[in-house]
């Protein structure tokens, strides 16, 4: 490993860690340089390597500081509003790996949330969604399959959006019945995933959806990176 790409995995470290958050200034290129005993010009390489990364956003007159989060999802928007939608609006490239498909039957959890009976059939759905080629999510969905028949993994294993197939093929509008976030921990598989060490904190965030006339079709659930998604709140005279 080169000295710069020490510096870089050095950097990363720091950005895993909980002492540095979204908008924190870094140590000087001096500071950096003197801790890791390389020279300023190396620091610089490896920092100018981690801002075309979007992982620091460089700033001449206030220092290099944590890049702010990629995403911002609305939790206030009536309307369902997929994630590729979402990343569109702000300009990035979105992408998503499809990690799960499987037809099985609900819970008593899924169940109630859902409205249906206990052992009826469900689609489950895990996807890995990245922004501009930045893994930030991962989203499990329990879909009320006799709404949807004929739904396949190959509907969805080339990164369609989900909503924009339900409207499409089916005709359904869905609309956010309830939300709820809360914080979770990620264990090795959702680490690796996302970037993150094991046991990392993480945004938790699940969604019952529903259609135009009130009948639950999705209950979603999903982990967020916090270093790159923050949810917000739109005040409703500034729509």
């Amino acid at each position: 490993m080169l000295r710069y790409q020490k510096v870089e995995e050095h950097i990363r470290d720091l950005l895993k860690s909980t002492d540095y958050a979204p908008g924190d200034r870094l140590p000087s290129e001096r500071d950096l340089a003197g801790t890791l005993g390389v020279n300023r010009l190396t620091v610089r390489r490896a920092v100018n390597n981690l801002i075309r990364a979007g992982l620091l956003d460089g700033n001449g007159t206030s220092g290099t500081r944590v890049a702010s989060p990629k995403m911002v999802r609305r939790v206030d928007v009536y309307q369902s509003v997929g994630i590729h939608r979402v990343i569109t609006g702000l300009g990035g490239a979105p992408s998503n790996k499809l990690l799960h498909f499987q037809i099985g039957t609900a819970g008593s959890k899924i169940a109630d949330r859902l409205k249906i009976d206990e052992g009826d059939e469900v689609i489950i759905v895990r996807r890995v969604w990245s922004i501009d080629g930045t893994p930030f999510c991962i989203e499990t969905s329990h879909l009320v399959s006799h709404l949807i028949p004929g739904l396949t993994a190959d509907d969805l294993v080339a990164g369609q959006s989900l909503y924009a197939l339900l409207s499409s093929r089916y005709g359904i509008e869905t609309v956010n019945a309830e939300r709820t976030i809360t914080v979770a921990q990620v264990n090795d598989l959702e680490g690796r995933l996302l970037d993150v060490p094991p046991g990392t904190a993480v945004l938790a965030l699940k969604l019952l959806v529903e259609t135009r006339d009130k009948q639950p079709i999705e209950y979603m659930s999903s982990i967020n990176n916090p270093k790159l998604v923050v949810f917000r709140t739109v005040l409703p005279d500034r729509e």
